[in-house]
């Protein structure tokens, strides 16, 4: 079916009115990323990212099938490290081939005041750099990495929570996977915002969201092909729709807009987890474009979806 003759969603009005002011890149390439990268890491650091907020910030690195694995650690100034600290792990987005691990932690650290959390982001190396499993694995050292600094880190093992947007949604939920069957660190939750885990982008929505809105459908093969570089051969903890068995995973929430690319994939997700006994939360947002939260978070469908997620967060880890 031609993107041409499918039914078209609006946008939520005030998120429409605020999407010409955004300064998205139109018709993303290859050739493109390394000026992205650049403007990003310019605006998007530790110091822009804790501005005005009572957070303190370190970073360490570890060892990684790579090479060295940058991690930041973000937690509150006047945070006093005991061991029942709720945990937080973050997977920035950026599609695989942009960002970095201050990309959206915003809203992280919304919750790392209100709980007394402790966050840790993980700055993986991006495609078509490094293709395939290679985030997965490097994420995956993170996450290892916490599991041996539990105490030292005053986390609470029973309250470690993956969140990723986008994206890094989309390795949360392949971290999900590849920790259950290593037998890794156990996970209390897994927070999926507007995941990226469907490398067929073949859905209806992928479809209705070809060439609008942010992340579209075209850029998003761009995205899987820089990742996947024509490898016919995908790896589950890649790409999430493509596993068979989702039985034993942690408490799940997905949220998604209903006008945006990645619709149909979240909402396919979060029912082969209901089947597979996995408690999940899903929200879809009328006319909610990607990332519409932190594009505009004052608006009224973010302030909802934003307060959505702080409860259902603040229930499983207060």
């Amino acid at each position: 079916m031609a993107s041409e003759h499918l039914p078209s969603l609006d946008f939520d009005p005030e998120l429409s009115a605020i999407l010409p002011l955004l300064p998205l890149p139109k018709g993303l390439t290859v050739e493109m990323l390394p000026a992205l990268r650049q403007a990003t890491s310019q605006a998007t650091h530790a110091e822009s990212t804790i501005a005005g907020r009572p957070i303190r910030h370190r970073e360490i690195d570890i060892d990684g099938p790579n090479g060295k694995i940058t991690l930041s650690i973000l937690e509150k100034i006047d945070s006093t490290i005991q061991k029942n600290r709720p945990g937080f792990y973050y997977i920035h987005g950026g599609g695989r081939i942009l960002g970095n691990r201050f990309s959206g932690l915003e809203t992280v650290l919304e919750w790392v005041e209100k709980l007394d959390a402790v966050c840790i982001s993980v700055e993986y190396r991006l495609a078509p750099e490094f293709q395939g499993t290679s985030a997965v694995e490097e994420c995956y050292k993170g996450l290892e990495w916490i599991g041996e600094k539990f105490d030292q880190l005053g986390i609470d093992p029973a309250k470690l929570m993956i969140a990723g947007q986008s994206s890094g949604g989309g390795l949360a939920a392949g971290i999900a996977l590849l920790t259950r069957d290593r037998k890794g660190p156990l996970l209390s939750a897994q927070l999926l915002m507007c995941p990226q885990l469907d490398d067929q982008n073949n859905t209806v929505s992928s479809r209705q969201f070809l060439h609008r809105g942010i992340w579209n459908g075209k850029d998003n093969a761009l995205g899987w092909q820089c990742v996947l570089g024509g490898s016919n051969e995908v790896s589950p903890y890649l790409s999430p729709s493509r596993a068979t068995d989702l039985t034993g995973l942690p408490p799940a929430y997905i949220d998604v807009g209903s006008a945006e690319v990645f619709r149909d994939e979240d909402v396919k997700y979060a029912t082969r987890l209901w089947e597979s006994g996995v408690q999940t939360e899903l929200h879809v947002w009328s006319g909610g474009y990607h990332v519409f939260d932190m594009m505009a978070p004052s608006s009224e469908l973010a302030r909802k979806a934003i307060a959505a997620r702080t409860a259902w967060v603040v229930k499983l880890l207060s």
